[in-house]
């Protein structure tokens, strides 16, 4: 018997339907251009969010954590609609709303993607029980569709304004590769990631500076973004180049202006970042990330203290490039450092955080992992 079973029959009395798994991702580059079109270029982690459904007979949900083992959140099927009050338990439930479930259930989350890190951790939970209740009720949903119905849900009905980035690659991903993902229209083409024949990997760096995305910054940002759409009559940013931007300077204000450049920039970079890879020239894939740091930290203003330390730090102990990833006001940066120099890496930015009187960071590394999947059915 696996833990994730074990745990549910702890939790109710019974052993689950169908148990799926869905990854956390690294964004190795292409932040906050998703909602704009662009391209982005993650991969999945190998950590990764169970979750394990058993159909009732009535139409009553109940929810558990195997990390909140003494909670079980219980409610009627008729009021899972947008906004109902909640916490974590609103991400499972707004995947139900948005496929459209109408049959009880008992849910079971054990999740393994470090919480408020910039990992997406939320992609993750959504896209586990999207992939099972898609493979439970035979819904016949694509990839593509669970991507945006699962982005359906965490817009409107836990209220964040995300893109579709993290959905996707969680559901998209494959084994050591990462994602070109196209935004306007989900296409996509793996692109093989192997730094490790080089002598380097990707050190993540968890700066425990935990995050949220529901306080207003990532919605304003955004609301930025759309507001500049609007005054240049396009219909998304993708359609922008840096002269034409440079052109129509004088139709935006600062704040539009900045966060604009670093979306037409950023898009930019991510294409850059492709040929680089194919090419194995990581020096120009390490400048691309240095210069994309730079900008989330100048003209997007997403960064924090502690990723700008990381990021310095990183650097300083000879990382060929770094930057912040995720949603940013704290979580998680990247380094694509040389192996060797590993233990002297975590040393520097350890010292570092020391000297700021930060909390101590976490690190790990992962290779480019399988996205969502069926783990076992009944």
């Amino acid at each position: 018997m696996t833990h994730i079973d074990k745990v549910f029959l702890e939790t109710f009395g019974d052993t689950p339907t169908i148990v799926a798994a869905a990854p956390g991702r690294v964004n190795l580059i292409g932040e906050h251009i998703d909602y704009s079109d662009g391209f982005v270029l993650p991969f999945a982690i190998k950590d990764r969010t169970f979750a394990a459904i058993r159909v009732r007979d009535d139409r009553k949900i109940r929810i558990a954590s195997a990390q909140r083992r003494n909670k079980i959140i219980e409610l009627q099927l008729d009021s899972v609609k947008p906004g109902l009050k909640g916490e974590w338990e609103r991400y499972p439930l707004s995947v139900v709303w948005a496929l459209g479930i109408n049959q009880g259930m008992d849910i079971m989350i054990d999740g393994h993607v470090p919480l408020g890190a910039g990992l997406s951790s939320s992609a993750a939970l959504e896209c586990s029980v999207a992939t099972a209740l898609n493979h439970l009720f035979s819904l016949g949903f694509s990839l593509e569709d669970l991507a945006r119905l699962t982005q359906k849900g965490e817009n409107e009905y836990v209220g964040v304004p995300c893109g579709i980035m993290d959905q996707s690659v969680s559901l998209m991903a494959h084994a050591g590769s990462a994602l070109l993902l196209d935004c306007r229209d989900l296409s996509t083409r793996n692109v093989s990631f192997d730094v490790a024949s080089s002598g380097l990997e990707l050190l993540i760096i968890d700066t425990q500076a935990h995050h949220s995305l529901t306080d207003g910054g990532y919605a304003e940002r955004r609301a930025s973004c759309e507001s500049a759409v609007s005054k240049l009559k396009i219909t998304s940013l993708r359609e922008l180049s840096l002269e034409q931007l440079q052109q129509s300077r004088t139709l935006l204000n600062q704040t539009e202006y900045l966060r604009v450049h670093h979306a037409v920039t950023e898009m930019t970079r991510v294409l850059h970042a492709v040929e680089a890879l194919e090419a194995k020239d990581f020096n120009l894939l390490g400048q691309l990330l240095n210069q994309s740091h730079a900008s989330l930290r100048d003209d997007y203003t997403v960064s924090c203290p502690e990723l700008n330390v990381a990021v310095d730090a990183a650097l300083e102990a000879g990382a060929l490039g770094a930057r912040m990833v995720g949603g940013g006001f704290g979580g998680s940066a990247i380094a694509l450092i040389h192996v060797s120099q590993t233990a002297q890496t975590i040393s520097t930015i350890e010292k570092a955080f020391a000297q700021h009187h930060f909390k101590a960071p976490r690190f790990f590394t992962s290779l480019p992992s399988q996205g969502a999947e069926i783990i076992q059915r009944a």
